[in-house]
């Protein structure tokens, strides 16, 4: 019953350190009254002109919120079972969860283990790699095409276990 901006700065970017440059931007038409308030509803990812907009650092630290299964230091700012239903396939898109790309079966990056799972965005050219079994999050900026990123999660795994 708060905007969006509101919460996520109290509830996640506050506690994260996050930068004050981040911005989250909801669609244009979208306007809602919630208790005599004004305010805009949630949007999916940054496009069309609405979205959650943060840079590279910020990126970083939440995808170790998510390596981290929610927890900040000695805080839980998002319960551990929201990250075990987020990287659970559905049964409709089995590598897909909730708002994480799963590589279930190794097919979205043969280079990476299943057990890795990915945030993409700007039309899939922005991505937060989460990798438990090799304890990384990298964040992968403007890389155009799968295969790209694959070679590039390739290099990086080669790196760590060398």
């Amino acid at each position: 019953r708060r905007p969006l901006p509101e919460v996520l700065d109290q509830r996640i970017m506050g506690p994260i350190g996050a930068s004050p440059e981040w911005r989250w931007h909801g669609y244009e038409t979208s306007w809602v009254e919630i208790d005599g308030e004004e305010m805009q509803s949630v949007s999916g990812g940054g496009h069309w002109g609405g979205g959650f907009f943060i840079d590279t650092r910020d990126h970083a630290r939440f995808g170790l919120l998510a390596l981290r299964d929610g927890m900040w230091g000695d805080e839980q700012l998002v319960s551990s079972e929201w990250f075990d239903l987020a990287t659970t396939p559905t049964g409709i898109q089995p590598n897909y969860g909730y708002m994480w790309w799963l590589n279930t079966g190794q097919e979205q990056l043969p280079a990476a283990p299943e057990s890795a799972f990915y945030a993409n965005g700007a039309g899939s050219t922005n991505i937060i790699y989460v990798d438990r079994e090799h304890d990384i999050v990298t964040v992968m900026r403007w890389v155009d095409g799968a295969e790209h990123v694959n070679e590039f999660i390739r290099l990086v795994l080669e790196a760590v276990e060398e």
